[in-house]
């Protein structure tokens, strides 16, 4: 297998590829806290991230080598319609990634893309306008975030050695914001339902998950049985049967051997 060829941009510079504005710099704090200001089809991408976070503001390791890459999509009309944006940026990575050739790869509810039970990339959707999101995406490719932070040993994966064939930062961007306004167009001209099904496809059997509600300190078990066409998880346990949880009510769900 060939390793992927290293590329960095030491400073900051901008090109237009695919209808895309495309800002790259050395050093950030945060490439969504950046794009929250830019105008809709602009991306932003940083060599490194000093404050890099995830899902309810966790820290995530941003060290040389990965690719920390925000994109701001327009989100016409009523903010609700546009709540399966994660799920449908999810669906659009992973896409794309499997394009360049990455296999085994599945999506962990909401925002976790990854190989087996190792993890390649992270999403985080945010709002700093009504009519735009920022997507966020950070992705493991050349670097080592198990050398920052220890316990992450074993549990992630990288795409430097996932790929044959030679790729640089560069090439993995185009490709992600190629099928995220693919993504974006689908949900526009034909809904999320497209989308729901097929990552349901994928989940494929339900899986034993624990989860905890946002703003309640207790967990419960169940099991996850995928999103409906709306994008809320499905999940059946013993003492409350059926039940549909939006996103927003999910503070954290880990799956269960």
């Amino acid at each position: 297998m060939m390793p992927l060829v290293e590329s960095f941009t030491e400073e900051t510079t901008s090109y237009v590829n695919e209808g895309w504005t495309i800002r790259v710099a050395d050093e950030l704090r945060s490439t969504n806290s950046i794009a929250g200001r830019l105008p809709p089809w602009t991306a932003v991408r940083a060599r490194v991230q000093t404050d890099g976070r995830g899902r309810t503001g966790r820290y995530w390791v941003s060290d040389e080598g990965g690719l920390w890459l925000s994109a701001v999509v327009p989100c016409p009309g009523e903010r609700a319609k546009w709540s399966i944006l994660p799920l449908a940026a999810g669906w659009a990575f992973i896409t794309a990634l499997e394009k360049l050739g990455v296999k085994n790869l599945r999506l962990r509810w909401p925002n976790d893309i990854m190989v087996g039970r190792r993890k390649l990339a992270g999403l985080l959707v945010e709002r700093y306008t009504e009519q735009t999101a920022v997507v966020g995406i950070g992705v493991n490719v050349f670097n080592h975030p198990e050398r920052g932070e220890p316990e992450l040993s074993g549990a992630t994966a990288r795409l430097a050695d996932l790929l044959e064939g030679n790729y640089t930062l560069d090439d993995i961007t185009q490709v992600l914001l190629h099928s995220l306004r693919a993504a974006h167009a689908t949900l526009l001209e034909k809904g999320f339902a497209v989308i729901a099904d097929e990552l349901n496809h994928r989940w494929g059997k339900p899986r034993l998950v624990c989860v905890t509600l946002t703003g309640r300190d207790e967990t419960f078990s169940g099991q996850f049985h995928g999103i409906d066409s709306h994008g809320r998880l499905q999940l059946a346990t013993p003492r409350e049967g059926f039940q549909l949880y939006d996103p927003t009510q999910i503070e954290l769900l880990r799956e269960l051997e």
